[in-house]
C-alpha cells in the first residue's frame, strides 16, 4: 500500500479505544500499540461472527507483520481499523490494514498469518469454506 488509503478501501472493519496508558513520553500513542490495533482488526476477520475460519485443532499464527507508520495518534479517543485480504494461500492469508483516527489514515500494515496443526505444531492448508470466506474480503481491483 504506497498511497494513504481511506476506511472505504477495506471491506472489514473494526474500532478499537485509545487508552491513557497506550501514550509515551511524547504524548502520543506509543508505536508498540499499533501493532495490537492491527490485531484487533485480524482478530474481527479470524474470530468474527461468522464463526472462527480456523479448522478444529488448529490455530492462526502470525508470520509477518510490516507497519508503516503515517502519522501520530492522539489520547483520548478512537481509533477505525480496515482490513481487507491481499492473498490467500494454501495455508496461510495476507491482510492489509490500516488504521485510522477522525478518518485520518495514521498507519498501514502488511501481515501474513498461517494455519497452523495445534498438535504438529506444522502448517496446515486452509478449508475450502475459509477460503472462500477470505477470499469474500479481498481488495478489488
Amino acid at each position: 500500500m504506497s498511497n494513504a488509503p481511506s476506511l472505504d478501501h477495506f471491506p472489514a472493519h473494526a474500532q478499537d479505544k485509545l487508552r491513557y496508558g497506550d501514550t509515551d513520553r511524547q504524548g502520543h500513542v506509543n508505536n508498540a500499540v499499533f501493532s495490537s490495533l492491527l490485531e484487533t482488526g485480524r482478530v474481527e476477520v479470524l474470530h468474527g461472527a461468522a464463526g472462527p475460519l480456523a479448522d478444529a485443532g488448529a490455530s492462526f499464527v502470525i508470520a509477518r507483520l510490516v507497519v508503516q507508520f503515517v502519522g501520530e495518534l492522539q489520547w483520548p479517543g478512537t481509533v477505525d481499523i480496515g482490513t481487507r485480504v491481499a492473498r490467500v494461500g494454501r495455508s496461510s492469508v495476507t491482510m492489509e490494514q490500516a488504521i485510522f483516527q477522525d478518518g485520518r489514515c495514521c498507519a498501514t500494515g502488511e501481515s501474513v498469518i498461517v494455519q497452523v496443526d495445534d498438535a504438529t505444531r506444522t502448517s496446515k492448508a486452509l478449508s475450502v469454506s475459509a477460503a472462500m470466506r477470505l477470499k469474500a474480503l479481498m481488495a478489488s481491483a
